[in-house]
């Protein structure tokens, strides 16, 4: 067969996937492999001018048609897709980019003047979880006037500092899909690994029979727990996670590999697999924290089913509540959900002459590869080098280990460069998901709607292992007073182990649950009282000098207030409009060690920065640039952000927490200011070879500290969103207003708030992740994600307000963005029917499973332009927005 691809063509003699030929063997990365199953949209190309899934293709059916890629674009339809998609802000981790510009251009020509609604069907079978695809459809829009040429294109804007829209540094490399993802990566004599997974969620392995798999064709190695050379448990917090399982134990999911194989194929090690035998006694799973907790239950772990317990207790709470004039108790549940990262985990571990092994990941922190990695392989770290390529996406799901780990051991047993990528099956089954919480919540006020007393009892399903478990019901049990003013508090908070697959960080990390259930009796006790629910929250909202739930004083830069005044008209104007507040704090804190790091390097007339904070999507490399800039006056032409690389970049911790921006902001800030210092006498020739370190460490105190106003955390961001429905039922917009503190780069702000608009909305409304007797059942189709058809006119409005210098006043954006909305639109739906929904997703609405949903279908995705200012007296207040 001759297949044409980008007007060249290409001889094969098998009949094969489509996107495997094009990807693994003609080595065309520009298109990605996100699912496998034809949902995504990642592997779109054109045949014969038609968008097409290469995944659901084969060589023989494409035989005599013409193939399109990014990389047979014309100069001039590279140049312009580039430059709109930058300069609206439409690319964030960019996984997904490729495959929208395919299906962009398509559209372009066949109507190459389309409608925001033509431009949103024409990117439907397109899935992205950052973006919420606003920016994406209107960099479509502006690509249009650019090819009509009705709009000049291939500038950029010339501020580069703090607040400027600067196009991101990677929104080139990722528009065009050139920017190397791992599973992008090929290395000659490379192996591709494959992993055996536990056949039920709790079984105990009797045997483990590896003989036929080692003698099949192409295999080059097969692994178990005996060939792991160092400690074979891992995990964030606690050890508890077994690398492989060992004959004589159980498992506790799933997703628990026995097994690696490593052979010269995909398919060689597919079959492997099949060949690996094992004896094994299925067990009963304990599949519910209360079943975990019952007398007499199977213990997943030695120490037993209750991982961690969490209290919080200030003032007398039960008093308070009998004093109270009113009193609401509520049972609230949410369900786990999973990431939906649009790049499946994958790793490339590469050996060395010297017993070492070089990593590239994809995930959310360099550092803690390298300690997970170093422990299970015995090796110093100087032997072991993690090295991050560009990451697809994240949200809390890449930061346990997953395949890092078993791809380092195949190398080092190999002695080969040895690539393991997930399929989307495996890696839904896999990876840790959000904690599906159980919250009995207890609320009190006075007779002028003043809160008087709380009183929580959380309980977290935390699953097989503890992962992140323990740090997600803390920061859930600290949150569920959300950003009011309570002086009685008593939070008891419950994290359980089970036979489910594991709880980790998502996006949010416990406050989404928390915030439900906050703003849920938020809304009861405003209709006690006789106030409306912007009015009940604008009477409890914390201010400057007030303490928060944790008995934290509030600092200058609190802007609740402000959110709530910035969406009083739109809540006020609708019948069917919902409101919800949210606070998330920003930093690791609660006195641990949180620290964000930098150096500067001046060589060959430019500026290297070197930090091993991640990007997972957020755009870090161009705040990076742009503080650089605003301190030294240098352009961002000279400046250059290397990627984490743990034998070069210093450790800034995990991408988590909503963290990097202020804390490897601020020590850039230092860094940078530096090197102006420096350069206000000497030129960058003149300082060549010259390093400017930067640090900023986060000093906390542990969570009920014995001081009556402790600092859990160096900052909090606060945020008000307002969900407005149609008579029908349907989301029609989405009012978000956020306080960031300072927004370094508005456009990029912009973008966070509406992929986590998108993000709360499937959470509020679709998304679900069933499992039977502890094994998952969805699909990547199945799972409910939001499509640009199914979005709805979206406005952010951001306030900033903050004058912290720290970072030039920014805070965290990354969390916040999903947390208010689904309590918004469970209280959007009350004010339609009547009904106070206390579980997620939301049930009897349009969205509903079983009922065709067509939200948003009708409504033109848009932005409204950043510009408007609103200025106060000190500390300043600006909102951009409408």
């Amino acid at each position: 067969m001759n297949i044409s691809v980008n007007g060249k063509s290409y001889a094969t003699d098998e009949d094969m996937n489509l996107m495997e030929f094009l990807r693994d063997h003609l080595h065309l990365t520009s298109l990605k492999n996100g699912c496998g199953e034809g949902v995504c949209g990642a592997c779109t190309i054109l045949v014969d001018g038609k968008p097409m899934r290469a995944c659901r293709l084969t060589t023989g059916k494409v035989e005599g048609k013409e193939l399109m890629t990014t990389d047979g674009l014309s100069e001039k339809e590279k140049e312009v897709f580039s430059w709109a998609f930058a300069e609206v802000g439409a690319v964030q981790c960019g996984f997904c980019t490729p495959g929208m510009v395919m299906s962009a251009k398509a559209l372009l020509d066949r109507n190459p003047d389309p409608s925001p609604q033509d431009i949103k069907d024409g990117i439907r079978a397109n899935l992205c979880r950052c973006t919420g695809y606003v920016k994406i459809e209107q960099g479509i829009l502006l690509a249009g006037k650019a090819l009509r040429g009705e709009s000049a294109f291939g500038t950029a804007p010339v501020k580069s500092g703090i607040g400027a829209n600067f196009h991101r540094v990677d929104a080139r490399a990722k528009t065009l899909g050139e920017a190397e993802y791992v599973d992008d990566m090929y290395r000659e004599g490379m192996l591709f690994g494959a992993v055996l997974r536990s056949p039920a969620p709790r079984v105990l392995l009797k045997t483990l029979v590896t003989e036929a798999a080692r003698a099949f064709p192409g295999v080059e190695a097969v692994l178990t727990a005996d060939d792991i050379p160092g400690e074979r448990y891992h995990g964030h917090i606690i050890h508890d996670w077994p690398t492989l399982v060992a004959v004589g134990e159980e498992t506790r999911y799933v997703g628990d590999a026995l097994a690696l194989v490593a052979a010269r194929s995909k398919k060689a090690a597919r079959e492997a697999l099949k060949l690996i035998k094992f004896e094994y006694d299925e067990l009963e799973p304990v599949l519910s924290p209360a079943e975990a907790l019952r007398e007499g239950a199977a213990q997943i772990h030695p120490k037993g089913n209750l991982l961690s317990t969490t209290r919080v207790e200030r003032g007398n709470a039960q008093e308070a509540l009998s004093h109270s004039a009113y009193v609401v108790t509520q049972h609230y549940s949410t369900p786990p959900t999973e990431h939906a990262f649009m790049e499946p985990e994958s790793a490339l571990a590469e050996p060395d002459h010297d017993g070492g092994v070089t990593v590239y990941v994809a995930d959310q922190g360099v550092y803690d590869d390298l300690h997970g990695i170093c422990s299970i392989l015995a090796l110093p770290p100087e032997k072991v080098r993690i090295v991050s390529k560009f990451v697809g996406g994240g949200f809390g799901g890449k930061e346990d280990l997953s395949v890092q780990h078993h791809a380092a051991l195949l190398a080092l047993k190999t002695g080969k460069p040895v690539k393991l990528t997930l399929s989307r099956q495996e890696s839904m089954m896999v990876h840790p998901k959000r904690h599906p919480m159980e919250l009995d919540l207890t609320t009190g006020c006075d007779a002028e709607g003043k809160l008087t007393a709380l009183v929580a009892r959380i309980t977290a399903d935390t699953g097989a292992y503890a992962s992140l478990g323990t740090a997600v019901l803390q920061r859930a049990c600290t949150h569920i007073g959300g950003p009011y003013e309570i002086a009685n508090v008593d939070i008891t908070g419950y994290c359980v182990y089970t036979n489910n697959p594991p709880a980790g960080a998502f996006r949010g990390f416990g406050v989404p649950q928390s915030a439900f259930a906050c703003e849920g009796n938020m809304d009861l006790l405003a209709e006690k009282v006789g106030i409306s629910a912007w009015e009940m929250r604008w009477r409890n909202a914390l201010e400057a000098g007030k303490e928060n739930p944790t008995g934290q004083i509030c600092d200058e830069g609190t802007a609740i207030k402000e959110t709530l005044l910035a969406v009083r008209e739109a809540y006020e104007s609708s019948p069917y409009a919902g409101i919800a507040c949210a606070l998330k704090n920003t930093g690791i804190g609660v006195g641990l060690p949180d620290v964000g790091r930098i150096k500067l390097k001046v060589a060959q007339g430019r500026v290297f920065a070197y930090t091993s904070a991640a990007c997972i999507g957020q755009g870090l490399a161009t705040i990076v640039t742009q503080i650089i800039s605003e301190a030294t006056g240098l352009a961002p032409g000279l400046i250059e952000v290397t990627p984490p690389d743990t034998f070069l970049t210093p450790n800034a911790g995990t991408t988590t927490a909503s963290r990097q921006t202020l804390f490897t902001g601020e020590a850039t800030r230092q860094a940078a200011l530096k090197l102006q210092q420096d350069m206000n006498h000497k030129s960058l020739a003149e300082l060549e070879g010259a390093v400017y370190e930067g640090e900023y460490s986060g000093i906390t105190d542990v969570l009920n500290a014995d001081k009556p106003h402790p600092v859990n955390h160096v900052a909090y961001s606060y945020a008000t969103d307002v969900v407005i429905l149609d008579e029908t039922g349907r989301v029609v917009k989405v009012i978000a207003a956020h306080d960031v503190g300072r927004a370094i780069n508005p456009k990029a702000v912009e973008g966070q708030v509406e992929g986590g608009i998108a993000m709360g909305l499937g959470f509020a409304l679709r998304e679900e992740f069933p499992l039977r007797q502890g094994v998952p059942t969805a699909k990547f189709a199945t799972l409910g994600l939001f499509r640009s058809t199914d979005m709805p006119e979206t406005e952010v409005l951001i306030i900033e307000k903050n004058p912290s210098p720290l970072a030039y006043g920014a805070k965290g954006v990354g969390e916040i963005a999903s947390i208010p909305v689904a309590p918004a639109v469970a209280c959007a739906y009350r004010r339609l029917d009547g009904k106070f929904r206390t579980s997620l997703p939301l049930t009897g609405t349009p969205y509903s499973r079983g009922q065709k949903s067509e939200a948003g279908g009708q409504n033109e995705g848009k932005m409204t332009e950043a510009g408007t200012e609103v200025r106060s007296q000190r500390p300043e207040v600006r909102t951009r927005g409408k």
